[in-house]
């Protein structure tokens, strides 16, 4: 039993010298209660009888253990003798049967020499039951039976179901399996033990003859099982123990027990397995011992032990027992007076009793503790006490009366305490009448309770409150929250209030098409008994949010980005949120932006058509010169006379033709030039691309540059702008030409290619391709990486917004456009300017 190391302390200046252990011991004894020096005298007597009955226990527990040991040893011992006996034995034999085999094999014996070693052979080994010749289709050349087994019948007949399934669900016939695995292996080969038709266990061995690797038969020889265990297991082994042999199961096969009697069943409870060798697992001996004693129940030394244990433990617990019911009586006033003083002192909130005049007559632990005075310095101390702050002496004195008038609050008051150290806090305390057993008002019962961390935090939460109100008010976005049950507003801030009032109707107009698409709608009052929203998940509505979306309110003038989610408001009750930014400032500029986007393309369109204004005109110049031509030409032969009215209409049919050209050139130009709005419609790749080349024709024929087109079959149709497509097209095809032609290259390489093939790629999906391919000297570097730069050319005379241009025209259309030079090894040898389309789907009806 531990012993407080208070308990031992015994000082030097009380003894005079450094106490030894014996006198610490006795010291200790001393200062123990009647009561622990009863129980310690009681425990003692019964703990030594336990020790010693625990003792005497295990001494014979531990001397049978020995005994059963020792007992296994030896039928492990003899087990193993017997096993190596019958190994010997069964070599010695294989190896005279292979001799045999090895003679009949050669040819040195024949049928009736084989019948007369067999007989030797079976008279000197009594264990064998018969010797058999058989040929490879196995069938029975010669045998031999033993004359003491000749009752046995037939060794070749097969073995029964029962016997050769080996307990294993399959049926095995073990002279056949024999035969068969000693053909394969080219081994001798045991079988498993098997009944024959008489009953008799044997077992089987097949030596395989073998002619020159040829396989002409096997030798067989059966082994009495029984024979096995009387003729090889030495008698001073079977004197000692029990020997069996057993088959794979289990099961009991030979004895040299003669019979298992039922009363001696229970003492056999040691027991050992060697499998037989070289038969393997088929045939398995075991060794038996028997118990030479009953263990310690027989043991008369042991009951009387136990006997005079008992005895003294019921009358060491009947002593105790006694001792316990005067113990009791004590232990519950101890219990009661402890449980009453730990009430005190857990409590933590101070408690202070006063008399009717106003002196302290009880503090608990938790007051002296908050005030840092003990309960000697309050107990019998009349106001002013020494908590009182000096500097609110009189607030305290008036309160201090208002208590003894018991005119305090319910909800008590807040004072102000200082500590013995000088520090001071808040606390609150609340009076009540003290009132004693019979009902007479003797005191003041008052509790005190440190506030000052809950003042703290109160102080903060307001500050907090008061800040996150100020950034609400100051944003210049309008927030609202609206219950969704009731439609209440909840909270709106300054930029709401200024924009829609105090009420929710600015809330729904900013929130009514969101609601309708992604959202619950809100009750309506009309029907308050539809609860729309019951068995809604409200975690994961709170969790989840919409998509901002861009809402114009008429009546104000403003556009508005509306962002809104739902929460979980004060009161529990399921809201929405909305926060409302005025951007009709960016709108508006972006709509500025897009009209200015238009006219620039109107403007480049113009300016291409400027650049091209000579190749037009040289263009226009080749149909109404050979008109001229045609008209001159008849006025001169009418003149003449010399005209036949095939001939006039011939020239007059050629003259209409160059007059259409030259019309078709005008519209064609009017068409690109003519200011329109973007307009998308389904088109066809291959129209734009002969638009854009027949006017591109125009400038490529001036500068001497030809083009090769190819144009893939069965393109899905384009959702485009098709005059802004041909835009984008016709400057390619003009800034190809001017680079092939600035470079002054020979008439073999001054050609384009302009292909349109369907692509597909992992981020744009199926898209339409076009590219242009020049063999010009190719772009720089830092032209790649500037040449969709706005108002950044290369050309002396450009105004460095043609493929700015083309770039917002291709991801206005949510395609791609991009640059890259051809090499030839490490020579350019062109570039080419490819860009997407996406295809247009249609959905199936």
């Amino acid at each position: 039993m531990s012993m407080p190391h208070s308990e031992f302390r015994l000082s030097t200046h009380e003894t005079g010298s450094p106490p030894s252990k014996r006198r610490l011991l006795r010291a200790w004894w001393r200062r123990q209660s009647p009561a622990r020096q009863d129980r310690f005298a009681t425990l003692g007597p019964l703990v030594s009888v336990l020790l010693f009955l625990a003792a005497i226990i295990t001494a014979f527990w531990y001397l049978r253990v020995e005994e059963i040991e020792r007992e296994q040893e030896s039928v492990k011992r003899d087990t193993e003798v017997a096993q190596q006996q019958i190994r010997l034995r069964l070599i010695e034999n294989q190896e005279q049967l292979v001799r045999l085999a090895r003679e009949i094999v050669t040819g040195t014996i024949d049928a009736d020499e084989f019948i007369g070693q067999a007989t030797s052979l079976a008279r000197e080994r009594p264990e064998l039951v018969s010797l058999s010749w058989l040929l490879a289709d196995r069938t029975r050349r010669a045998s031999h039976v033993s004359p003491s087994h000749s009752f046995m019948g037939s060794r070749y007949a097969e073995a029964p179901a029962s016997e050769a399934s080996g307990g294993q669900g399959e049926v095995r016939n073990e002279p056949e399996w024999a035969f068969e695995t000693a053909r394969e292996l080219r081994l001798p080969v045991y079988s498993r033990p098997y009944a024959t038709e008489s009953g008799v266990q044997v077992v089987q061995v097949q030596v395989p003859l073998l002619d020159r690797a040829t396989f002409a038969g096997t030798l067989v020889a059966e082994y009495s099982v029984e024979a096995l265990l009387r003729y090889f297991v030495p008698p001073e082994v079977t004197n000692r123990h029990g020997m069996m042999l057993l088959d794979a199961n289990g099961r009991v096969l030979a004895s040299t027990v003669s019979r298992e009697p039922g009363h001696d069943l229970r003492r056999r409870t040691l027991h050992h397995d060697i499998p037989v060798a070289p038969v393997g697992n088929g045939l398995i001996l075991r060794g038996v011992g028997y118990r030479t004693s009953v263990g310690l129940i027989s043991n008369t030394l042991f009951w009387m032990v136990t006997a005079l244990s008992v005895l003294t433990v019921w009358m060491l617990l009947g002593t105790w027992r006694h001792m316990r019911r005067r113990l009791q009586v004590q232990q519950a006033l101890v219990a009661e007076t402890n449980f009453r003083r730990a009430m005190e002192n857990s409590m933590l909130t101070g408690m202070r009793a006063m008399d009717m005049e106003g002196r302290i007559t009880y503090v608990n632990a938790a007051y002296c503790s908050m005030t840092g005075f003990s309960e000697s310095e309050l107990v019998g101390r009349t106001p002013p006490f020494p908590h009182w702050p000096p500097d609110r002496m009189e607030e305290n004195r008036r309160l201090f009366e208002q208590e003894l008038q018991g005119r305090s609050p319910p909800g008590g008051i807040e004072v102000r305490v200082m500590r013995k150290d000088g520090t001071q806090f808040d606390a609150r305390m609340y009076v009540s009448p003290l009132i004693d057993a019979k009902g007479n008002q003797t005191g003041w019962m008052t509790s005190m309770t440190n506030i000052t961390e809950a003042k703290r935090i109160r102080d903060q939460l307001a500050a907090s409150h008061e800040r996150f109100t100020t950034v609400l008010e100051g944003l210049d976005a309008a927030v609202s929250v609206v219950s969704v049950q009731q439609g209440e507003l909840l909270f709106a801030n300054r930029s709401y209030r200024l924009w829609f009032g105090t009420d929710g109707k600015g809330h729904a107009m900013l929130a009514g098409a969101q609601e309708a698409e992604s959202g619950p709608t809100l009750t309506d009052a009309d029907d308050e008994s539809v609860d729309q929203f019951g068995g809604l998940p409200t975690q994961e509505l709170t969790e989840t949010g919409s998509d901002p979306r861009e809402v114009y309110v008429e009546s104000l003038g403003r556009w508005f980005d509306v962002r809104s989610r739902y929460l979980q408001w004060t009161d529990g009750r399921l809201a929405q949120m909305l926060i409302a930014t005025d951007v009709t400032a960016r709108v508006r500029a972006e709509e500025q932006a897009a009209r200015q986007a238009d006219q620039a393309q109107i403007t480049s369109r113009l300016i291409t058509m400027g650049e091209m204004a000579s190749s037009v005109a040289h263009e226009l110049n080749q149909p109404l010169t050979a008109i001229s031509n045609y008209c001159n030409g008849i006025i001169s032969r009418v003149k003449s006379g010399n005209i036949n009215e095939a001939d006039l209409l011939a020239a007059l049919e050629k003259t209409a033709k160059q007059a259409q050209r030259a019309g078709q050139i005008i519209h064609r130009i009017r068409a690109f030039v003519k200011k329109s709005e973007p307009q998308r419609q389904p088109s066809q790749a291959r129209d734009i691309v002969d638009d854009a080349v027949e006017l591109a024709m125009i400038e490529l024929r001036r500068r001497n540059v030809s083009i090769h087109t190819y144009v893939a079959q069965r393109l899905p149709p384009l959702m485009v702008d098709p005059i802004l497509i041909e835009q984008v097209l016709l400057n390619l095809l003009k800034n190809a030409a001017e680079a092939i032609d600035g470079a002054k290259l020979p008439p073999s390489r001054r050609n384009i290619e302009l292909r349109v093939v369907p692509r597909h790629t992992p981020d744009e999906g199926g898209v339409i391709e076009f590219s242009v391919t020049d063999s010009g000297p190719g772009l720089k570097e830092e032209v790649l990486g500037r040449m969709y730069e706005a108002f950044f050319s290369t050309k002396s005379d450009g105004l460095g917004i043609g493929l700015s241009l083309c770039r917002s025209i291709i991801e206005s259309h949510h395609g791609r456009i991009r640059a890259e030079n051809l090499y030839n090894g490490s020579s350019v040898v062109g570039c080419r300017f490819s860009f997407t389309l996406p295809v247009e789907i249609s959905n199936p009806s």
